[in-house]
This record gives structure tokens, C-alpha cells and sequence, in this order.
């Protein structure tokens, strides 16, 4: 299936105002999801919130199935929850760790999850065991496979790191998970929206996801997937009474689906943003959406790599959407701002999110341009134009 260009960019209304290569920060929506996002807000205003959530209770219900068929899972396997970095945490944080438990994690590692493993590993006494990468840049397979120990307590990476466009071998890291019996929790923050995820395949036991990046939804949003047969017994860190139900004096009953590692309070009007970004994801098909995505990051690759000074940074045997460089003796920080003075918006990530892997390779800091299917090639010639404008005038 291809992808009407003209179309998507006229149900894009930031496409009129701005050239947008921040993608992997927070994607431009459609204006189906602003005005199903926005629709909402306004009917809670006109007749009340709690009235308003009852009005649309059934497209609100649809919002699991719509988030299951885009990953290949089933409707009670999903959970809404604010962010990327909550659902990750809900998953993380409700896992019991004790001295010598394992936590093996890959070198591109993203700071937040990092963190979050130094806590427990200071407060349980778990240890932190960083798999070394293979000549790709991604993690070792094989290395993988020799530290899985006994004490193994969690494998957990990131799909698609936010400091480049390395895809990890998600699917072939879980055959080997799966294979030694360990929880695998997978951060899918990139990556869904971007290309075909399929839990199933992957054999990830949880799986976070956000909705503002490549699935284009409404901030303030996103999912946790949890493997039923896997994780079913797992209870959440925090429980209300919409995770569980106060059954007696000294009694509790926790729901037996993701659900309950929901909060009763939730975004209501970004449920239902989040449910129409993945219902249009669904409908244009993500081999397609893959497919663009790829091509256009691989062409602007090429564009790069012929401006002097420039240096691609990326790594991995595959490579996604995000786009990252080096722009010797700049201040990269600068030439974003001067960049956005033109209405070109891009990144940059430091080792402040990605400390193991940039420093590890001499980089304080990398250029980041993040593609979407929105975007087109004259686009990324007016960008490279632009920067190339910039560099020469340093």
C-alpha cells in the first residue's frame, strides 16, 4: 500500500507552518485526533466531565482494541497511562527485587530507565549488568546469551534508543529471553508508530509506549502492554479502586487485566486522541508507513554525508527514522535555535539521556532530525540547504 503524500500533509495542519523534523520529540497530529482531542474538551466543558465520559463511554472502551491491533495484542493486555516513562516505571517498579537479582540492560540505554535501575539496585541490592555491544553498534546477541544466569532477574532494553537511529534485535533478544525463562520488558517509546510491532514475535512481557512521538497522538498519553500469561500475577506498586476492589475490612481484590495498573483518573479527551492516531496508523498500515519512513531517513543520510564537517552518528545493522550527526566545532544547541529561526524544527540529545553510549564514543552531544511520513523530500533539501547555510557562515 502507498501513501498519499498530498493527503497526509493537507489532514496535517502543522505541515503549513513549519518544517518539522522532531518526530522522536513530539510528532505533528492529524487534524482527525486534534479535533477528536478537542471535541471532548469541549463537551466536558458544555455538560460536565463526568457526563461527558459516560456520552462517549464506548469510543473510550475502543481504545484497547484499537492499541491491541496496532502491537498484535489482545484488548486486556492493554493499559492507558499517562506517559511512556510511567508505564515503563509501573512495569519496572512492580517486579520484586532482591540482593543478587540481575538487571541486564543494553549500552544505548535511556537515562530515565537507568536511573530507575540505580535506585533499586541501591535500595534491594540487585545488580546492574550492561551487555556489551557487537561490531553493529546494537547488543550482542551472544554476550546476551552468556549472561543470562540464574540470577537473571529482568532483561530490559530500548527498542529504538532516543539518541540515533539504531534498531535493536527486539524479536531475536526475546527468543533468547523467553528461551531462559526471564522477564523481558521492552521500551517501545520510538518505535511504535514507526514500524510493525508485534508482541507476539517480540515475546516481550511488557512493553511502554507514548503517544506523542510516531504514533502522532496528544500528549499526556500513552500505553503499557502486559503479557497475560506472564504477568498476570504481577501485582502494580500503586493500586486505587479502579486497579482493584475493596472487597472487605482487610480485603482487596486486584482487576485482572492491565487495567489495573491504570489510574481512575485519566486524560479522558487523550484516550480518545490516542485511540483515533492508532485507529489512523492501523488504517494506512505500518509496513507502509515503515517503508516511508526508512526512505526518507535514508535519503537524508545521503544528504548528509555531503556537507563537510558533517558526521553521521547512527548505528545498528537497521536503521529507523531518527537521523542523527555531528556537525565539527559547533555548538549544536546554537544551530538548533538558529534553525528554528527559520521554521526548521530539530533536536538534540546529550549525554544527559544517553550518557553510556555517547560517552563511550567521544560525543557530548549529537544533532537529531526525526522524520515522519509528513515530511517530503523537497523538505529535507530545504533543511540540509539550511543547515549547510549555517555551517558555512560559523
Amino acid at each position: 500500500m502507498s501513501l498519499d503524500l498530498a493527503r497526509l500533509r493537507a489532514e496535517t495542519p502543522g505541515c503549513a507552518h513549519v518544517l518539522h523534523l522532531n518526530a522522536a520529540g513530539s510528532s505533528l497530529p492529524t487534524k482527525r485526533t486534534l479535533d477528536a482531542t478537542l471535541d471532548h474538551l469541549k463537551l466536558e466543558a458544555e455538560i460536565g466531565g463526568y457526563e461527558a465520559a459516560d456520552q462517549a463511554r464506548d469510543v473510550l472502551e475502543g481504545f484497547y482494541p484499537s492499541i491491541a491491533r496496532l502491537i498484535g495484542a489482545e484488548p486486556g493486555e492493554i493499559g492507558f497511562i499517562e506517559n511512556a516513562t510511567r508505564a515503563w516505571d509501573l512495569a519496572f517498579y512492580s517486579l520484586d527485587f532482591k540482593p543478587g537479582d540481575r538487571i541486564l540492560t543494553c549500552r544505548s540505554e535511556y537515562s530515565s530507565n537507568y536511573i530507575s535501575y540505580l535506585q533499586v539496585a541501591k535500595k534491594t541490592g540487585a545488580e546492574i549488568v550492561v551487555v556489551p555491544d557487537d561490531k553493529h553498534g546494537q547488543i550482542d546477541l551472544a554476550a546476551l546469551e552468556r549472561a543470562l544466569d540464574k540470577h537473571t532477574k529482568l532483561v530490559s532494553i530500548s527498542h529504538i534508543p532516543t539518541q540515533g537511529g539504531l534498531v535493536q534485535p527486539a524479536e531475536a533478544v526475546g527468543k533468547i529471553v523467553n528461551d531462559a525463562g526471564v522477564l523481558y520488558l521492552l521500551d517501545a517509546c520510538q518505535s511504535v508508530g514507526m514500524m510493525p510491532i508485534d508482541v507476539r514475535k517480540i515475546g516481550c512481557d511488557f512493553l511502554s509506549a507514548t503517544g506523542r512521538k510516531y504514533m502522532r497522538g496528544p500528549r499526556g498519553t500513552g500505553f503499557l502492554y502486559a503479557r497475560t500469561r506472564s504477568t498476570a500475577q504481577i501485582e502494580p506498586i500503586f493500586l486505587d479502586n479502579h486497579a482493584a476492589r475493596w472487597t472487605g475490612d482487610r480485603e482487596y481484590k486486584v482487576i485482572p487485566d492491565a487495567k489495573r495498573f491504570e489510574n481512575w483518573e485519566r486524560y479522558f479527551a487523550g484516550v480518545i486522541g490516542l485511540k483515533v492516531a492508532a485507529d489512523q496508523a492501523n488504517e494506512l498500515g505500518m509496513e507502509a508507513i515503515w517503508a516511508r519512513l526508512r526512505a526518507l531517513a535514508d535519503g537524508l543520510r545521503a544528504r548528509l554525508a555531503k556537507l563537510e564537517g558533517v558526521t553521521l552518528t547512527d548505528l545498528g545493522a537497521v536503521k529507523g527514522a531518527i537521523v542523527t550527526f555531528a556537525v565539527a566545532g559547533a555548538d549544536h544547541a546554537a544551530l538548533k535555535a538558529a534553525l528554528r529561526a527559520e521554521k526548521i524544527n530539530v533536536s538534540v540529545s546529550t549525554q544527559f539521556s544517553s550518557r553510556l553510549d555517547l560517552e563511550s564514543r567521544g560525543l557530548k552531544d549529537v544533532m537529531r532530525a526525526s522524520v515522519h511520513v509528513y515530511n517530503t523530500e523537497d523538505e529535507l533539501d530545504r533543511f540540509v540547504a539550511a543547515l549547510g547555510a549555517l555551517c558555512k557562515a560559523r
